[in-house]
């Protein structure tokens, strides 16, 4: 599997592995949403989070929790754009933004963003591929069944693994066409994005398969509900240790993007599983 993705202005090795911290600025994402709506808030987190030894930050105006509703693109360029500019002028780390919309990217990317995290494989908005490759921004690459706001409505899958790799091989194969640098992109399955218990179990345990896309796999599997499901339907902020056990058992089976809320409990729990894995 490749070990580097190359993003706008630079390169990044994924070896051993990179840690994207989540920085929503919403009102109702599902574990930490509100806490930083306010931008002194959210310029904290930041901060915290680069001493914590993030890598990227992965900035969200609009939450994709099951069930959420869109807002307007003026709205999302408002929550995130002016705290972009401020990350990039203030902080030595490289900035993700999460949308959809290929006019929030646009000004994400003017404003110091060199990644655009995409939940929708371009399915959204068609004219965020042109974005995205114009700029020559790094790319996630992201698989998802249905909308947020019916894509926990009844998911069904015969495999799950098969399904979601041939998705993600297609699309692969789109871009390519399409004259996008896949040294760019990096795949996702979709942890949690129309997915039953059941699926996100098994594609987490067979992880390994989508090592054959020969690009670096990107997991986000942090305080999910199908970690609270596991433990008794305990909430999203009594599952810490359930996120911590799911990130080791997905570097084992070769992902090396992890997307978290709790970066140094993470980087801990990763480092030492990757020095005794390399011993």
């Amino acid at each position: 599997m490749e070990k580097r993705w190359e993003i706008r202005g630079k390169t990044l090795s994924v070896k051993p592995f990179l840690l994207m911290g989540v920085l929503n600025v919403t009102p109702d994402s599902f574990y930490d949403g509100g806490r930083y709506f306010n931008r002194d808030s959210a310029l904290e987190r930041a901060k915290k989070m680069v001493a914590e030894g993030v890598d990227i930050i992965d900035i969200g105006g609009e939450s994709t929790r099951p069930g959420s509703q869109k807002i307007s693109v003026s709205e999302e360029i408002e929550r995130i754009v002016p705290l972009i500019k401020i990350l990039a002028r203030e902080m030595d780390v490289v900035l993700s933004v999460d949308t959809y919309k290929h006019q929030v990217a646009e000004q994400a990317i003017e404003s110091g963003a060199s990644i655009v995290n995409d939940i929708s494989a371009f399915s959204l908005d068609r004219k965020l591929f042109d974005v995205v490759k114009g700029s020559g921004c790094g790319y996630v690459l992201m698989h998802m069944q249905g909308t947020p706001s019916d894509m926990q409505k009844n998911p069904f899958y015969q495999d799950v693994v098969s399904e979601v790799y041939g998705f993600l091989e297609e699309k692969l194969k789109w871009l390519s066409d399409r004259g996008m640098n896949l040294r760019k992109v990096v795949v996702d399955p979709g942890i949690g994005f129309g997915k039953r218990l059941e699926d996100n179990l098994a594609i987490l345990n067979n992880l390994d398969r989508f090592a054959e896309l020969d690009r670096p796999v990107l997991i986000g599997t942090s305080r999910k509900s199908f970690i609270g499901k596991i433990l008794n339907d305990i909430p999203a902020d009594e599952r810490k240790e359930g996120s911590l056990a799911s990130v080791v058992i997905a570097y084992t089976k070769g992902a090396s993007i992890f997307r978290v809320h709790d970066v140094k409990e993470t980087r801990h729990a990763l480092t030492v599983t990757s020095s005794i894995l390399s011993a």
